[in-house]
């Protein structure tokens, strides 16, 4: 995520301040002045004759007011302008009304009196985040939109959006690409989308995994031999470069391969031409090379495993796919097209995937990514009995929470701190329903936290409380 661009989004922010109590709206943009542009109204209809006339991103109002109420005001923003976020803050109020303001859109409730003002940046910094990625992703969608073809991907998440932005503007291109990331993200699956936006997209995408192949083997393949110029090669044969002559070849895992193997692949960039084993004349090709490792291929170069020269020559557009366990928001998305994609295979039509199972999805690490999820989602769906796939339909070891991504680690350093506190909070509640196997009260006791709290903050994050609940999976 760009924090860069995130902060500047947020200083251009503007928020309107409803409340009837002067001191009140004084207090409030005293505090939030500093960072945003600050607007005032003291009833909802002089609100509304506001926003009528300028643009918020953020309109901040009591629910308890003279003549029109707060929960009017919201739902009448709601239904003129969508795009403005409601945050609703009340001492007043009664439960009732702060649901149904929930319930009517409010994007948070604030209660009265506010003793920490920062709770308040925290909360219109979230919501300002969750804007800018949902704007930050319409804008990428309809610039991809445009003559480029990502049907391959699935994935809605901001990171997801940005790498094909950056697919979209190399892909025409002749250089060479290196991409990065943990095993099972899908790097061959970004290196055929560059190919099928290239202008190689006529010609052949040859795909070649160099990890466990011997030095001469990999050489062969890759460059071809004549006949006689080993044993076992009992006619000529051409090599994936020329097979791929006009096309892309794709290299994964490179940093597994030898110094001596380095140097040829070197002079096929230099130089553009390719010696096949036992003979005794070059060949040009045509060919744009892609790269890709699981490795951090600057320590390999570091370490003295990596050519220097040739790491250059590779690493001239870096795509790094970052895990999935960062793209949470991915993994519903992705299950469900796996779950599509096997039940057609396996002839079971109608099949969907219940909110425990999902929920148990959604919160494992994924050490082995996309490619671990698929497998996860083919397994359930070859056992699953019934017309929905349940938790006891997931590989085993899919169910054994201790993989759950809830303890702190030196990663939230690297968030701001609404952010982290968010993702702690998430990680904590998941926590203290998987050590009370659910018991909405005993959590309660064991954390200190109301149980009507405890339902919020469940809602809040979408944390489906059956998944812990061993009867119910």
């Amino acid at each position: 995520m760009n924090q860069k661009e995130f902060e500047r989004y947020g200083s251009r922010a503007k928020i309107l301040i409803v409340d009837d109590e002067s001191n009140t709206r004084d207090i409030f943009s005293r505090h939030l002045m500093d960072e945003y542009e600050i607007d005032q109204a003291s009833s909802a209809q002089q609100a509304l004759q506001k926003l009528s006339r300028n643009e918020y991103h953020i309109a901040m109002t009591d629910l308890v007011m003279p003549g029109e109420d707060g929960l009017a005001l919201l739902k009448t923003i709601k239904a003129q302008w969508p795009q403005v976020a409601v945050i609703v803050i009340s001492g007043k109020a009664s439960i009732e009304m702060a649901v149904e303001a929930m319930k009517s859109g409010a994007e948070d409730f604030i209660e009265k009196p506010v003793e920490d003002l920062e709770l308040i940046k925290i909360v219109i910094r979230k919501i300002l985040r969750v804007k800018w990625q949902s704007e930050e992703i319409k804008r990428l969608r309809t610039i991809l939109a445009k003559e480029f073809d990502a049907s391959s991907i699935v994935g809605n998440s901001l990171p997801i959006q940005k790498i094909l932005e950056k697919v979209r503007k190399i892909a025409p291109l002749d250089t060479t690409v290196l991409l990065t990331g943990e095993t099972g993200v899908g790097k061959e699956m970004f290196a055929d989308l560059i190919f099928r936006n290239s202008n190689r997209k006529e010609k052949k995408f040859v795909a070649v995994n160099c990890g466990g192949l011997p030095e001469n083997l990999l050489e062969s393949l890759l460059f071809g031999h004549k006949k006689g110029s080993f044993t076992g090669a009992i006619r000529d044969k051409i090599g994936y470069f020329q097979e791929a002559n006009g096309g892309t070849l794709f290299l994964d895992e490179i940093t597994e391969t030898t110094p001596t193997f380095q140097i040829k692949l070197l002079r096929v960039l230099e130089k553009g031409v390719i010696r096949a084993i036992g003979d005794d004349s070059d060949q040009e090709v045509n060919v744009r090379i892609l790269t890709a490792t699981n490795k951090n291929l600057l320590e390999e170069v570091e370490a003295g495993n990596f050519r220097e020269d040739l790491y250059y020559r590779l690493n001239v557009i870096n795509i790094h796919i970052p895990p999935l366990r960062e793209r949470v928001e991915d993994i519903k998305l992705l299950a469900s097209f796996f779950i599509k994609t096997f039940a057609r295979k396996h002839n079971k039509p109608n099949l969907s995937i219940s909110l425990a199972a999902m929920s148990v999805l959604q919160t494992r690490e994924w050490k082995g990514n996309v490619r671990e999820l698929k497998n996860a989602i083919e397994h359930a769906v070859v056992l699953c009995a019934h017309n929905q796939i349940l938790p006891e339909d997931l590989p085993a070891h899919i169910l054994q929470k201790k993989n759950h991504s809830y303890r702190f680690n030196d990663n939230l350093l690297d968030l701001p701190f609404a952010t982290a506190r968010d993702s702690f909070e998430k990680h904590y509640l998941e926590a203290l329903l998987e050590s009370t196997h659910g018991d909405v009260s005993m959590a309660a006791q064991q954390s200190g936290i109301k149980r009507q709290n405890l339902y919020e903050k469940f809602k809040k994050h979408e944390i489906n409380i059956g998944a812990f609940r061993p009867n119910e999976q």
